[in-house]
């Protein structure tokens, strides 16, 4: 089981981990043309805030937009090294320095879109 399964099975136990997918990492958008939106996940498994919001800690963790704060509220590893192997599972690599600020709430957001993509419901303000 990978690390995003495992992220993903904490959030939503009953979900069949070894069906979950990788969101891709968004392309560049060109000067002037916006993104477009991911393609909505075909099973809804729940919303994933409230679910998040009611386990043992999250009120003292800033899950919402920090990536090391999401994995400590999961009870997983935190660690730069594993960062790094998420990262790289996630096809993610950002333009900063890994473990900077700027990759890390990078990375918050693909865990998020992945999250998405594989049916999980996020309110507007985890969504990019």
């Amino acid at each position: 089981m990978g690390f995003f399964a495992n992220i993903f099975s904490k959030i939503f136990p009953s979900a069949n981990a070894a069906e979950v997918v990788v969101a891709a990492p968004p392309a560049p958008a060109a000067a002037g043309v916006p993104s477009a939106p991911p393609a909505p996940a075909s099973i809804a498994l729940g919303d994933v805030a409230p679910i998040l919001d009611a386990m043992p800690g999250a009120s003292a963790l800033n899950w919402r937009t920090s990536i090391v704060d999401l994995l400590k509220l999961l009870g997983l590893d935190s660690s730069l090294s594993a960062r790094k192997e998420l990262a790289a599972e996630l096809l993610y690599s950002g333009n900063d320095e890994p473990g900077s600020a700027a990759w890390s709430i990078g990375l918050h957001k693909q865990v998020m879109r992945s999250i998405a993509a594989n049916g999980g419901t996020l309110p507007a303000d985890l969504r990019d």
